[in-house]
């Protein structure tokens, strides 16, 4: 990914070094590490008749939405923390290439959603991304590193230990700058989802679904995020910053963070009805649904489950 030299966002807050507590963290949205946890141009019509597929499926009115560390070379690079390692850490400076890999992704995000909504009459909120280590108070609760990234909806913020991207490397075996970009843009896709009313709507009715129903519903909600991030990846490669190989490397991360890949490798064998973000399958697929048109109408994930 050729994102050196862009600009970047003024929306990551640096808390790397900060210390906070643990505990709970309901109504979070993250990327599963092998625990389990509670662009411009589109077509007039492909936002709104998302939102009103949604309020059909969720049951709500559409029209109240629509009112209110180094660099490696080559197109494989992985950019590492230098921030002091996991756990505690010391923080690092705001010069270091970490925070200006994730400031400059996340500004893409915004780009590409800023476009879209504009196009839709309707204005997007950026979210704020926070860095920490070890662990972070947010305001669904506190979390450690040991979560993995994860947005709140009540805040409107994405959180990210970078630490996760030397575990999704060395770990789980998905390497490559363009694979990290991918998490941040499918946290980023959790954010589009809390702007169009989704969320709010599955946090709801989630309260009185059985644990089998909303793993169910869960998934569904995950894999649109992924979707959006296909959608993101389609948009940033129009402007000629993907290189060769860097939708692979997106790819193979989702293959490597499906719930059944994960459960095989962490337990050695799947328990299907506690899936609650995806099969290696599905996440692939609606990734790259996402990317080959760039069309929001293509991420329905809720009526037509692959």
């Amino acid at each position: 990914m050729l994102w050196r030299g862009r600009r970047q966002s003024d929306n990551v807050e640096d808390e790397r070094g900060q210390s906070g507590g643990l505990g709970g963290g309901p109504g979070q949205f993250r990327i599963p590490i092998g625990g389990r946890a509670g662009g411009g141009g589109m077509s007039g019509i492909i936002i709104v008749a998302l939102i009103f597929l949604a309020g059909w499926y969720f049951g709500f009115d559409p029209s109240q939405i629509l009112d209110d560390s180094g660099l490696q070379p080559g197109g494989g690079g992985q950019i590492t923390d230098n921030s002091g390692g996991q756990g505690g850490g010391t923080g690092a400076p705001a010069s270091d290439q970490m925070k200006q890999f994730v400031s400059t992704v996340l500004a893409e995000t915004e780009d590409t959603w800023t476009g879209i909504f504009q196009s839709e009459g309707l204005t997007y909120q950026d979210p704020k991304l926070v860095l920490f280590s070890g662990q972070i108070r947010s305001a669904c609760g506190s979390a450690s590193s040991a979560a993995g990234p994860f947005y709140c909806p009540n805040d409107r913020k994405v959180y990210l230990d970078t630490t996760f991207f030397q575990q999704l490397d060395q770990q789980f075996g998905a390497s490559g700058d363009f694979a990290q970009a991918y998490v941040i843009a499918h946290e980023v896709g959790h954010h589009v989802q809390n702007l169009t009313g989704i969320l709010p709507k599955f946090n709801q009715m989630r309260q009185n679904m059985s644990e089998g129903d909303a793993n169910q519903m869960s998934v569904q909600v995950e894999l649109q995020a992924d979707c959006f991030a296909g959608i993101w990846a389609h948009f940033t490669g129009q402007k000629g910053i993907l290189e060769q190989g860097d939708m692979a490397e997106a790819l193979n991360a989702a293959k490597q963070i499906g719930d059944d890949t994960l459960q095989k490798k962490m337990q050695g064998y799947v328990v299907p009805e506690s899936f609650n973000h995806g099969t290696s399958q599905q996440r692939q697929t609606w990734l790259a649904r996402g990317f080959q048109n760039g069309k929001l109408s293509d991420c329905d994930t809720f009526n037509n489950p692959i």
